[in-house]
């Protein structure tokens, strides 16, 4: 009797302990959504779509989803540029923490003009 006791509540414990790793509190799970683009506008249909005649959505595939502006992917480029070079400031641990962090807001500010220079001048080629 004793025996069957101490093991229901040892398996009882192992149970109660197993379910709890499984509890996740306070953290987020990011799910990446990937896009396929299909050149000529044509989209193959899976199942049924959430409204309208097409199967994404109200709009047909063409307006669905948009190429960026060459302005746009100019500004990605210049701020992935950007990031690089502040990022090697950041982990260069051969300059003082003061240089660093003056180098990394100089780099910032230099950032922000080149785009608003290719803001303003964007148009005038």
């Amino acid at each position: 009797m004793k025996k069957s006791l101490i093991v229901m509540v040892v398996s009882l414990l192992l149970v109660g302990s197993v379910s709890a790793q499984h509890i996740r509190g306070g953290g987020h799970y990011y799910a990446p959504r990937t896009r396929v683009i299909v050149s000529g506008g044509f989209y193959p249909y899976y199942g049924l779509g959430l409204g309208g005649f097409y199967p994404y959505g109200l709009y047909p595939p063409n307006y669905a989803y948009s190429r960026p502006s060459k302005m746009t992917m100019q500004i990605e480029d210049i701020k992935n540029d950007y990031a690089d070079k502040i990022w090697s400031v950041k982990h260069d641990k051969s300059l003082p923490r003061k240089e660093r962090k003056a180098k990394v807001h100089e780099l910032k500010a230099e950032r922000d003009d080149e785009i608003n220079d290719l803001k303003r001048n964007y148009y005038k080629h």
